[in-house]
């Protein structure tokens, strides 16, 4: 009997922990997409203007989602990943 009760009391930690995970993650991601909105030009409809970037860059945007770190609004690491693989 007190076996289960710690058991209980374990899943519902381990749930509380995962929920608070979630939504800590659920505001970062969106707080990112303002970020990336706002490096948008409003111009071409909230899409990032590649026509000073190199192939390399742009093929790396394309392909991975890497913003080059001298773009405006871009992380202070140097690069910031939309999608991944």
């Amino acid at each position: 009997m007190k076996g289960e009760n710690i058991r209980i009391y374990l899943l519902l930690a381990l749930s509380v922990a995962v929920l608070a995970i979630v939504l800590i993650q659920f505001f970062q991601i969106s707080e990112f997409k303002n970020q990336l909105a706002s490096v948008g030009n409003t111009a071409t409809g909230g899409a990032i203007d590649t026509s000073g970037w190199t192939a390399n860059e742009k093929m790396n945007y394309e392909m991975h989602g890497i913003i080059p770190s001298r773009v405006k609004g871009a992380s202070s690491a140097g690069v910031n990943m939309v999608g991944g693989c």
